[in-house]
């Protein structure tokens, strides 16, 4: 087992940031030694941020940063980055939608690789979005040379070490791309 920093950007998640993090502290100790939870709450407008202190009164190992304005999805994830301390950092959407037991599958491959991606199995976006996502994927790997199956899954462990060679510059969606770009 390893030491283990996991980011959840947050924007405007008051109905979902709770359960996902409690969800996460289920899973954690099966797959850490020690763990922190870092939540970026990127400038909600709702109750999110009240929520995070709560979380973070209740639970030690949550951190909670505070943008005061939305600054975008990439920003929000560097900023996690930056905060994290330990060797393996992951990060996830803060909605809830993946299940957290796989992240032990992701941290078994971290032995082999420096950043270990998931992938959405079965997207449940609709038909347009699923097309959108398909071209871009093509396009990445054609134009930059990276074979990953699904650019921006929310669902990525990387060695905290990656870090010191990728800078993080994109602000908003394709943070991502950014990021793997840069490793590759």
């Amino acid at each position: 087992m390893r030491d283990l920093s996991v980011i959840f950007p947050a924007f405007n998640e008051e109905g979902n940031i709770r359960c996902t993090v409690e969800t996460i502290i289920k899973v954690l100790p099966q797959v850490a030694t020690r763990w922190e939870i870092i939540v970026v709450d990127d400038g909600s407008s709702d109750a999110t941020a009240l929520i995070c202190d709560e979380l973070k009164a209740q639970h030690p190992e949550v951190e909670v940063i505070r943008h005061e304005q939305n600054r975008g999805y990439g920003a929000a994830l560097k900023s996690g980055i930056m905060s994290a301390k330990y060797d393996l950092v992951f990060f996830s959407d803060s909605d809830g939608q993946f299940d957290f037991r796989e992240l032990e599958q992701l941290i078994c491959w971290s032995e082999d690789y420096d950043i270990v991606a998931g992938y959405r199995a079965k997207r449940q976006d609709p038909l347009y979005r699923r097309i959108n996502a398909l071209g871009w994927n093509v396009l990445v790997r054609l134009a930059l040379g990276i074979k990953i199956r699904d650019i921006d899954c929310a669902f990525k462990l990387f060695r905290r070490e990656v870090f010191d060679y990728v800078q993080i510059r994109c602000v908003r969606s394709m943070v991502n791309t950014e990021i793997l770009a840069q490793a590759t």
